[in-house]
């Protein structure tokens, strides 16, 4: 009982640390990482009953509540749907499914539907090397799990994008049932409406991974997948789309062919991969909506005009930053060539030794076999924005960065500057303080 005793203080003591540290002295700049609002928070918090129950059953072709093998479910269902119409409405589309709980699992039915649903084990992707998730790929989720068959989009390593001449004869020739977007480490908007026409003359369904640009496409400054011709997003609903962590697939199924899509992926959520829904997060996720609907569009300008002040800033003082000649970025993110300054490992840890947090990240150059050694960084800027940095903050972060990568000052220096620099920027901008906050609003709009 002693043993007991003592990992349950550490796992407490931990716990309280973990959030002190990370939400009050760190400074958050991993890209795949999200901000919730107190309001938000307030909301997954008031939810503690729903976390606990149970909706297994079958949705109909609008994405809302069909059947459900559990008693007690008449206001989860309604909550559900409440939940996937703000969503739908948001984002301009007549489907969306929120049973998902994450982004891979997004990826893990869609794939598997549109797979089934066009009898075809095909899809071309962009290579994990420049950018693609792993669920993507051959070596994970899609090959491992799902046993698809990839192949890779062409990429142009110097537009950091997919090469459309290329890739229409890559799609012609292969014939799959799937052709993917989107990423990981992902800069600009994708060519869908290049590649859309040879998508459909194979017979292919377009899906596009907006897990790391949701936000910003609410937002209305990346690209808006669905009107460019993809047939699904797929999307995790905690990164630059600042709600609780879960995910959603969306689309418009206007036809027979996309109706079916939809049955298939609906078929990929439950029975086959689903059991727990996660209910929970719902509520919170239909406040994150509504923030994103009334402030989304000023929260992904500034976290774009951050981003790509911070690559302008980085590379007058010496830092390699992929993309000049294209403004760096479009999206939320950085890719830095750190090789110089001994890499993407070693500069990483000595900037969580200051207290700067981002992830260390293979470029598409990098030798792909030796993951722990890549030569870059990738850096996110969705947090900082949402807690009210501006262009002259992002410079002096830049400034803090550099003097470590450098090695001008000790990291334990820099981490006093850090933590002073996190205690001016405490509110969480760009959406509601509390509950109630966002229901005054709505009743006076």
């Amino acid at each position: 009982m002693e043993d007991f005793a003592d990992l349950f203080t550490k796992l407490i003591d931990a716990s309280r640390n973990h959030e002190n540290y990370r939400d009050s002295e760190c400074i958050n700049m991993i890209a795949s990482e999200g901000l919730k609002s107190p309001a938000v928070r307030e909301m997954q918090a008031f939810a503690s009953d729903l976390e606990g129950r149970y909706a297994e059953g079958e949705n109909d072709p609008e994405g809302h509540v069909k059947k459900r093998y559990y008693q007690g479910q008449k206001y989860m269902m309604l909550i559900e749907d409440y939940a996937t119409d703000l969503m739908k409405s948001l984002f301009k589309c007549t489907w969306a499914d929120v049973r998902i709980v994450s982004g891979t699992h997004a990826n893990l039915a869609t794939f598997k539907g549109l797979s089934l649903a066009a009898k075809n084990r095909k899809m071309v992707v962009t290579p994990l090397s420049c950018g693609a998730h792993i669920s993507h790929d051959y070596t994970g989720l899609s090959g491992n799990v799902l046993g698809l068959e990839n192949i890779n989009h062409v990429y142009n390593i110097d537009e950091f994008n997919i090469d459309v001449d290329r890739s229409i004869d890559v799609i012609r020739a292969a014939k799959p049932g799937i052709v993917t977007f989107g990423g990981s480490l992902f800069l600009f908007p994708h060519p869908i409406k290049e590649l859309k026409e040879v998508c459909d003359e194979v017979g292919a369904y377009v899906a596009y991974d907006a897990s790391h640009v949701l936000g910003l496409i609410a937002g209305g400054v990346f690209q808006d997948p669905l009107r460019e011709g993809a047939d699904f997003i797929t999307s995790s609903t905690h990164k630059t789309f600042p709600g609780p962590q879960g995910g959603v697939i969306m689309g418009n199924p206007s036809t027979q062919r996309l109706a079916k899509a939809v049955k298939k992926i609906q078929f990929a959520v439950f029975p086959l991969s689903t059991s727990s829904t996660h209910l929970g997060r719902l509520p919170a996720l239909g406040v994150a909506a509504l923030e994103m609907k009334l402030f989304g569009t000023e929260l992904a300008r500034q976290i774009v005009k951050n981003a790509q002040t911070a690559g302008q800033y980085l590379c007058e003082n010496g830092v390699k930053v992929l993309c000049s000649a294209k403004g760096f970025t479009r999206s939320h993110q950085l890719a830095v060539d750190v090789c110089n300054f001994g890499g993407g490992k070693k500069v990483a840890q000595d900037l969580e030794d200051a207290n700067i947090i981002l992830n260390k990240n293979l470029l598409p150059y990098d030798n792909q076999d030796d993951r722990d050694n890549p030569s870059g960084l990738r850096i996110g800027f969705q947090d900082v924005t949402r807690r009210g940095f501006k262009e002259g903050d992002i410079k002096h972060l830049c400034d803090l960065m550099v003097s470590v990568m450098k090695a001008k000052r000790k990291p334990s220096e820099v981490k006093e500057d850090v933590i002073a620099l996190k205690k001016e920027f405490k509110q969480v901008k760009y959406g509601f303080q509390n509950v109630e906050e966002a229901v005054e609003y709505v009743k006076k709009a």
